[in-house]
This record gives structure tokens, C-alpha cells and sequence, in this order.
């Protein structure tokens, strides 16, 4: 290569890392990711240009999600004619966020921990008879993972259509014979992926929701992914602490919905889908879906409402603590008006960035006043909000900026002061299993150490 040619490409690289760094500065969420990949575009080209046509889109182009931002007017009656709780009236913003209102006449189960909530989910699956609808972040090809496999080639074969998602990059590991096995047993089955080239290089988007439909009759949110993990097979992080909900009622079709704009954006088609069986129960709720291809930010307002209705309690698990700064002043604005805040994390890292941001994020959170405690006996991966008396929330959501702005994520908000307190009784048992965090885990920490949580700070927009 002669020094011409070498000069060239030096000049072209920095005139691609110019017009990039423009793109980064047009596009970029927040102001702080923008003078990043700016200045590192401009001055670095050569290392940053490959990185930033992978990880540098902040929106997920073309899909369309049937949710619109519109007015959502709560009265004492859904639109099915279930009377709802009066306490739904205090998250108006995330009824309008979501472009529907809550919904009353629900059963709900809650499950905790994998083997109570795939007892469950398989019993339910193994009962379907007319369509199965199945989405998972992670499937393992292990006994779990088989399992599943074998109860949904036997209802293929009973005639009941078999509509399987899984994501692309949380289930990398997933060898392609597992999915050629459900093909040719019948089984509708599809990885998530960008699909569509305006979408293609990126690696940021992921689907992270859990959602599992058996004829429009019940359907299960929650944490839990399918791998022997999540039964608390796998040391050293056995073991593994997670929550699922079970939901009988008209928000059944909600999720329907949320499967079937997944759906149809991979294959152009929609699933079976019949209407939920009538309401039964009392419990009111509302199904919360957020992506990156919300007009808004659906994930972080979602926690950011959530946390400003409350008036006596905000209690939180999360496997990840990385809140961005509306969630952060949220929970210390509840802190000044005397709610009691609580945020439960893991003392086990499973992604060792994460947890030394998570750390130095609990560490100011604590000298605010929010109580943090570690979850001791094994990793704890629930996503569970408590607000009050008398609301919960259980689904897919971290708290960090990936739940908040790349992933697509489901949860579930309930109004009832029944089910609140059985998530009550739920947290009060892993609090007591939990050690408080004070402000020495990170002054004692060694000096690198705390360097290496600074530097971790740093990629909380990515982590």
C-alpha cells in the first residue's frame, strides 16, 4: 500500500467519522451520548465508526405498535363493563401513555420462582386447545428448554396452532436443529431480529418481552426466560430468584395484541387470536408495553409515573439499578415527601459492567435516603414495583436505560388491594433475606475498584 493510498483512506475515514458524528448529534437520545460518540467519531474514526453503525441508533425503524398517545378519561367502569378501583385514577399519565384504560374483572396468580411458575405456564400450555401464543427473551436447548419443546410438538400434533418468538441475540446460543425440530412438528416458530435494512446492523434492540397466551383464556407475564437457570439449576447464581403473574380477564387481549404486533412485524401475518373469556375476578389492571419504537420514552415515564403517584410506599426489585435521571429524582422526591423507598438488588453480578454501575449507583442513592438492600441466598432477577396498599406492577422492566429505551419490554399494573398485598407479603420475605447497602460498599471498595464503577457509569445509555 503506497503512502498515497493510506493517506486517502485516513482522509476518508475522518470525512465518514465527520458525517457520522453529524448523525450522532441529530439523532442521539441524550446530550451526553451525543458529545460522546461526537467527539469519539471526530477524533477517533478508526475505532469508533465500526462500533457506532452497530450500537449508535437510538430508534427502531418501520415497526408500528397499535398503542396511541391519546386522552385515557378513567371512570368507574371499563369498557367491558367491570368496575374498576378507584385507586386506577392516580396513574391516569400511564393509562394515557399506553392509549388504553384499565381494565376491570381479573383473576390473577402469582408465581414465585421458576419451578411454581413453569409447573404453571406447562400445565396451562398442555390444556391449550385451540392456539398456543409464545414469546421468550432466552430458550435454552436444555431440560427445560426441551421440555417445552416436546409439550409444544404435542399440542402441534393434537391440531392446536403453535405461534413461538424468541430474540435473536438473548437466545444466540439456541442451535438450529431445536428450532428445525419445531418446524417440522409444526410449530409457527421465529426468531426476533431487525429484519428490515433500515434495522439491520443494529445490535441494540432486543425483544425482552415474556409473554405466554393459551386460547385467549389466561396468560403469564414476569421475569422468567426457559433454561435450566431459572429453575435454579445453574450455581454460582442458584438460587434464582424471579416472579411470574398469571392473568385471567379482558387484559388477556391486550397481550394478545402486544404478541401479535411482534408478530406480524416478522412475518407479515397475524396469529390466532380469539377474544378473552369473560372477566370473573375483581382486580383491575392494565397492560404496560414500551420499545424503542415508542414516540416517547415508555419505559422510564412508566417508573417515573408509577413512583410519583405513590404517597406511602415505593418498594422495588430489579436485578439492574441503573435509573436515568427522571427515575433517580422520582425516588428522591419520594424520599422528601416521607414514602418509604426500598429497592432490592442481587449481591451476585451476572454481567459484571452492569453491577459495578448498579453499585455506584447505590451508593448515591443511599446518601439521598433511598434504603438499598442485597438480596443474599442467590440472584434475584424479579422486576416487581410496589406502590402503596393497594397497586403492583410484575413484568420484564429493569431499571436501566436499556428497559427504558432499547428493549422491548411488558408488564403488568394491578390495582387491587388483594393482590398488592400478596406482593407485599412476597418482598417482605426477600427483604428479610437481604443485607442493607450503606455508604461503605463503596468507600471501603478498593480505589481501582471504584475507578472501574466510574468507568462503568459511563455506558449506563447502553447497559
Amino acid at each position: 500500500m503506497t503512502v498515497s493510498m493510506l493517506t486517502a483512506g485516513i482522509v476518508l475515514l475522518h470525512l465518514l467519522g465527520v458525517v457520522a458524528a453529524m448523525h450522532a448529534v441529530m439523532h442521539t437520545r441524550t446530550p451526553q451520548g451525543a458529545i460522546g460518540w461526537a467527539i469519539g467519531l471526530l477524533l477517533l474514526p478508526y475505532v469508533t465508526l465500526l462500533p457506532y453503525l452497530y450500537l449508535g441508533s437510538s430508534r427502531f425503524l418501520g415497526y408500528r405498535s397499535g398503542h396511541k398517545l391519546r386522552p385515557a378519561p378513567l371512570s368507574p367502569a371499563s369498557t367491558d363493563g367491570h368496575a374498576i378501583d378507584p385507586g386506577c385514577t392516580r396513574f391516569a399519565a400511564i393509562s394515557a401513555l399506553q392509549g388504553r384504560p384499565f381494565r376491570g374483572g381479573h383473576q390473577l396468580r402469582l408465581l414465585i420462582d421458576g419451578v411454581a411458575a413453569f409447573d404453571a405456564m406447562l400445565a396451562a400450555m398442555a390444556a391449550a386447545e385451540n392456539y398456543l401464543l409464545v414469546q421468550f427473551f432466552i430458550i435454552h436447548d436444555d431440560g427445560l428448554g426441551r421440555r417445552l419443546q416436546q409439550l409444544l410438538l404435542q399440542r402441534a400434533s393434537a391440531g392446536v396452532r403453535v405461534c413461538v418468538l424468541f430474540d435473536g441475540i438473548g437466545s444466540h446460543a439456541l442451535p438450529q436443529h431445536y428450532v428445525d425440530t419445531l418446524r417440522a412438528g409444526g410449530v409457527a416458530i421465529h426468531r426476533f431480529a431487525t429484519h428490515r435494512w433500515r434495522n439491520r446492523l443494529q445490535l441494540n434492540f432486543r425483544n425482552h418481552r415474556k409473554i405466554v397466551v393459551v386460547d385467549g383464556v389466561c396468560a403469564f407475564v414476569g421475569g422468567l426466560n426457559v433454561g435450566d437457570e431459572y429453575l435454579g439449576l445453574k450455581p454460582p447464581l442458584a438460587p434464582w430468584r424471579d416472579t411470574q403473574l398469571e392473568l385471567r380477564g379482558p387484559v388477556v387481549a391486550d397481550l394478545q395484541q402486544r404478541f401479535a404486533e411482534d408478530w406480524q412485524w416478522i412475518t407479515g401475518s397475524l396469529p390466532p387470536m380469539l377474544a378473552p373469556a369473560p372477566g370473573t375476578g375483581e382486580a383491575s389492571a392494565l397492560i404496560v408495553a414500551s420499545g424503542p419504537a415508542d414516540e416517547l420514552e415508555t419505559g422510564s415515564l412508566f417508573f417515573t409515573a408509577a413512583i410519583n403517584a405513590a404517597r406511602e410506599r415505593v418498594w422495588l426489585s430489579t436485578p439492574y439499578f441503573v435509573p436515568d435521571h427522571s427515575v433517580r429524582a422520582a425516588l428522591q422526591l419520594a424520599v422528601l415527601r416521607g414514602v418509604d423507598v426500598r429497592v432490592l438488588v442481587p449481591a451476585r453480578p451476572d454481567h459484571r459492567t452492569v453491577f459495578l454501575a448498579s453499585t455506584l449507583h447505590a451508593y448515591h442513592a443511599v446518601r439521598t435516603g433511598i434504603r438499598m438492600f442485597r438480596y443474599q441466598p442467590g440472584f434475584l432477577h424479579q422486576k416487581a414495583l410496589l406502590i402503596d396498599h393497594d397497586s403492583a406492577a410484575i413484568g420484564s422492566m429493569n431499571l436501566d436505560s436499556r428497559s427504558f429505551r432499547l428493549n422491548f419490554e411488558i408488564s403488568a399494573l394491578v390495582v387491587d388491594p388483594a393482590f398488592a398485598g400478596e406482593v407485599e407479603t412476597m418482598l417482605t420475605t426477600d427483604f428479610s433475606r437481604a443485607r442493607a447497602i450503606d455508604e461503605r460498599e463503596y468507600l471501603d471498595a478498593p480505589y481501582l475498584r471504584r475507578v472501574a464503577m466510574h468507568v462503568a457509569r459511563l455506558f449506563d445509555p447502553l447497559l
